[in-house]
């Protein structure tokens, strides 16, 4: 059953909606006492990456959230809290991953936020991935991305540069993409995630 933290920063209608439409069993988290019922962990995230993380400093929870040892899913925003550092804000992460988030570059032709469908192409195999085409198409809607590293790297998307659409270690990971609107292949995604 997946526990989906709630800190203020996630608008969660369109994941609720498609974890009911798979039939994937989740409930809300909003205290310690709350993430003893789940065995997996979502974190939504919407607009403004320094903000989000002082809503979720505010709910006590940080402390705990690092030391998860259950599979943990950041989504968009959610998933840059678990870098160590963004340039939204310029405000310290949950350094999960020692990897930054970073303000696309001006580049004509380009516009920021980069919305709309693109590809994404995993890195590795990871059962997160299992089922989706390489290449498949996801739906963005970010001003902020996460910097390359192959070592953290699970799928990338190139847009302006080449940079992470999902990350991996351990028990964490994150995509940048929203895949509750991202058709089928999100729905494989959360289904995959909900196995784990």
């Amino acid at each position: 059953m997946i526990g989906i933290i709630r800190y203020g920063a996630g608008n969660i209608f369109s994941l609720t909606a498609t974890l009911d439409r798979l039939g994937i069993a989740y409930g809300m988290v909003y205290t310690e006492d709350d993430l003893e019922q789940y065995d997996r962990y979502i974190i939504p995230g919407v607009g403004h990456a320094g903000a989000a993380m002082q809503k979720l400093e505010h709910t006590g929870l940080v402390p705990q959230i690092k030391a998860l040892n259950k599979p943990t899913l950041g989504i968009c925003v959610g998933m840059q809290l678990l870098t160590a550092h963004s340039e939204e804000g310029d405000a310290e992460m949950l350094d999960i991953f020692p990897v930054k988030t970073l303000h696309f570059p001006q580049a004509e032709s380009f516009k920021v936020p980069h919305t709309g469908w693109n590809q994404v192409f995993a890195e590795k195999d990871n059962p997160l991935f299992a089922n989706i085409p390489v290449g498949s198409h996801f739906y963005f809607v970010h001003s902020y991305f996460i910097e390359y590293d192959e070592a953290y790297t699970l799928a990338s998307t190139n847009y302006i540069n080449k940079f992470s659409a999902s990350i991996w270690h351990n028990n964490f990971y994150g995509v940048q993409f929203h895949p509750e609107k991202s058709g089928t292949h999100g729905e494989t995604l959360l289904k995959n995630f909900s196995t784990i």
